[in-house]
C-alpha cells in the first residue's frame, strides 16, 4: 500500500470554504478511483491561514498513476483550486506503508 500525502494553505477566510469544496469535489474523486483505499483529511489554523493535508491510501504506483497522471509525483490540482489556495505546492509525497494497526 502507499500512501500519498499532499498540502495546501488557504487564507483564514476561505478555510470553511475550502474544506466544503474538498468534501464535495476532491475527495469524491479520489474515492472513485478503482484501487483507491482510503484517505484521511487533517486541517488546522496557523496564524491567518488554513492549512490542509490529505493522506491518500492507495494499492500501487500504478493505481496512484491512473489517478494523477504518468508524472504522479506532480500535485493534482482542480481548476476551482485557484480560488482558494495561496499557492500551488508542485509535488507530493509517496511512502511505502510499512505497517498499521
Amino acid at each position: 500500500m502507499i500512501a500519498r500525502i499532499w498540502h495546501g494553505r488557504t487564507r483564514l477566510e476561505d478555510y470553511e470554504a475550502y474544506t466544503e469544496f474538498l468534501k464535495e469535489r476532491a475527495i469524491p474523486d479520489y474515492q472513485g478511483t478503482p484501487g483507491f483505499i482510503r484517505l484521511v483529511f487533517l486541517r488546522n489554523i496557523r496564524g491567518n491561514e488554513g492549512h490542509f493535508t490529505l493522506i491518500t491510501f492507495w494499492e500501487s504506483l500504478d493505481i496512484i498513476k491512473n489517478f494523477a497522471g504518468e508524472d504522479y509525483e506532480k500535485a493534482k490540482y482542480y481548476p476551482e483550486d485557484k480560488g482558494f489556495l495561496l499557492e500551488f505546492e508542485e509535488n507530493v509525497t509517496h511512502h511505502e506503508v510499512f505497517a498499521e494497526t
